[in-house]
């Protein structure tokens, strides 16, 4: 965490780089006052050397020279005196703690006896018993003699030390001035850099309010008026992409046709309610697991991302008919995925269904009665009949026929009304005890006749009257009664009910005959429904059905805002249930 930090980076670096240069111009200063004092003091020593030289030649008194001599060194000199008739003397130094040279050591060096051999000057830093000193040579005018000044080179190492010390200390004041003033300027720096850093972090939790404080005009206050800026455009986008979400996530909601996106991986991306019913009935019928595609979308899938083109298939599920358009989805010429439509076509096959039957049906419900018309008006034509009672007998037999075709046209202009939610129903107040009565008696005879037993029960409805249409419900009611007294065998029973209560009233019509399949119960309000043989009427009946009246009763008793229901087991009977809301019940 320590490295981290750009304040500690920017630290270091700044002193880290102040402390390369004070070590490098610490070791030339010290090199540099090293030779000075040392050059220093052999100018010093010449100089000595030359006054010495210049003494000897205008003073001949040894004493006096002697004295002059110590005079003029320093304290801490040697001068030696060499003659060029080989004597020597010596002024030695007040400090005892240099051993002095002999006359043969310089003989013996180089550059030191090139001062009386050559008769010039030198300058140099030697060393004898171990120990470093300073030696000069000046030659002696007019004599092959010379005069050598050394002094040891501890005098100038002291000194050295003394300018050492007082570098190291300027160096390192000036390590801890530029130590504060670099976290100083690191700090005033990285200040803005951090907020906006923090403010970074808030951008990316959604807290789009964040605004970083212009301290500075510099290229940082540049920086956080485009930081600003950009949590501003930032901001407006994410509302943008939001708002687009929000609307897509409505469309795709409020859409019937389920909608599935995938990603090239086959991951289920997106899925709308439709789509996600269907998904969980599709794996419910081949037992998939959570994430798995069921075979059809998964061969649908590879065929449209192999091919890059769209696809179409029509399943089943769960007795439903689905048609499934499936699209490639691209990110710039790469397939990304698929987005796949699944609309839900059982209603439409259903009607396409009911058409064609309605068709045939009423194809076969009217080749029946004209072919009969036909026939026997060509009998009367050619003169077949010859007999008045042979020809009324053959009209009657056309008016019958033609009657039929009439019902048949009537029901299903009246059937095409209803279900365009164009009845109209005429209501008016209507006593349910009176009402039942009157139908139930006028089937007495007709029951009486056939050998079956009508009832008829009340229970739980007070006296009054309630508001329906009564010409309607009346033909719901005698369709009923007319179904079940035709079905049901000799000595058989139809047992009307009536029921009501403080929300509803209910009228039962129940009958002990033949019953209906249960594969045929889904379809006993549908139009041109005759069930079975068992329910059929006989041919030799007068009229005959034209299989619209249930589908006419249920159109009714829906127009009521009511329900009709029924329950059947074969060969026991058949009940129908017709119910009617609160609203038609007086308050």
């Amino acid at each position: 965490m320590f490295w981290r930090s750009v304040v500690v980076k920017l630290w270091f670096t700044i002193l880290l780089l102040v402390c390369f240069v004070l070590i490098i111009l610490t070791v030339l200063l010290l090199q540099f006052f090293e030779n000075f004092h040392v050059n220093k003091a052999e100018e010093e020593m010449l100089r000595t050397a030359t006054v010495v030289s210049t003494l000897i030649d205008s003073e001949q008194r040894q004493d006096i020279l002697r004295s002059t001599i110590d005079t003029v060194k320093s304290a801490s000199s040697h001068v030696l005196v060499v003659r060029g008739n080989g004597q020597s003397w010596k002024a030695e130094s007040n400090s005892g703690e240099f051993k002095e040279l002999q006359k043969q050591w310089f003989e013996k060096d180089e550059e030191l006896a090139r001062v009386m051999t050559g008769g010039t000057e030198v300058k140099k830093v030697a060393s004898a018993d171990g120990r470093k000193f300073l030696a000069v040579g000046s030659p002696l005018s007019g004599d092959n003699g010379a005069v050598f000044v050394y002094k040891p080179l501890d005098s100038v190492e002291e000194t050295t030390q003394q300018t050492t010390k007082t570098v190291f200390l300027g160096a390192g004041i000036a390590i801890v001035l530029t130590t504060i003033f670099a976290f100083f300027l690191s700090t005033r720096i990285t200040a803005p850099l951090m907020k906006m850093r923090k403010g970074a972090f808030e951008l990316s939790e959604g807290e789009f309010h964040t605004k970083i404080p212009i301290i500075t005009h510099d290229e940082i206050g540049e920086l956080a008026i485009a930081f600003n800026r950009m949590g501003r455009q930032l901001k407006q986008n994410i509302d943008a992409l939001n708002q687009e979400k929000e609307q897509l996530s409505g469309v795709l909601k409020s859409m019937a046709d389920g909608v599935i996106t995938l990603n090239h991986k086959r991951k289920i991306l997106v899925t709308n309610p439709p789509a996600k019913q269907l998904l969980q009935s599709w794996r419910y019928e081949e037992e998939l697991e959570e994430e798995e595609l069921p075979s059809p979308l998964h061969e649908l899938f590879e065929s449209v991302i192999t091919e890059e083109r769209e696809g179409m298939t029509e399943v089943t599920v769960q007795g439903r008919n689905w048609v499934i358009i499936m699209t490639p989805l691209y990110s710039n010429t790469t397939i990304r995925g698929v987005v796949a439509v699944l609309r839900d076509m059982t209603e439409e096959r259903r009607l396409d269904k009911l058409r064609k039957d309605f068709l045939a049906n009423v194809s076969h419900e009217l080749r029946t009665p004209i072919s009969m018309m036909r026939g026997y008006s060509e009998a009367i034509v050619d003169e077949v009949a010859t007999t008045k009672e042979e020809k009324n007998e053959l009209a009657q037999i056309i008016l019958e026929e033609s009657e039929r075709m009439g019902r048949l046209v009537n029901e299903l202009l009246d059937l095409a009304r209803m279900e365009s939610g164009n009845i109209q129903l005429h209501k008016e107040p209507v006593d349910v005890n009176l009402f039942l009565d009157r139908i139930v008696n006028k089937f007495q005879g007709v029951a009486e006749e056939t050998g079956v037993k009508l009832l008829h029960e009340r229970s739980g409805l007070p006296a009054g009257t309630v508001s329906i249409d009564s010409d309607r419900i009346e033909q719901v009611v005698t369709n009923l009664l007319d179904n079940a007294i035709r079905h049901t065998p000799e000595n058989g029973s139809v047992h009307v009910h009536l029921h009501g209560g403080e929300d509803h009233f209910e009228i039962k019509v129940e009958d002990t005959g033949a019953g209906i399949p249960e594969e045929d119960l889904p379809f006993i309000f549908e139009r041109f429904y005759k069930g079975d043989k068992s329910r059929k009427r006989a041919p030799s009946e007068e009229k005959q059905g034209t299989g619209l009246g249930l589908a006419i009763a249920k159109n009714i008793v829906e127009a009521h805002k009511g329900k009709i229901s029924v329950q059947s087991k074969e060969g026991e009977g058949t009940t129908f249930y017709i119910y009617l809301p609160v609203e038609n019940l007086p308050k």
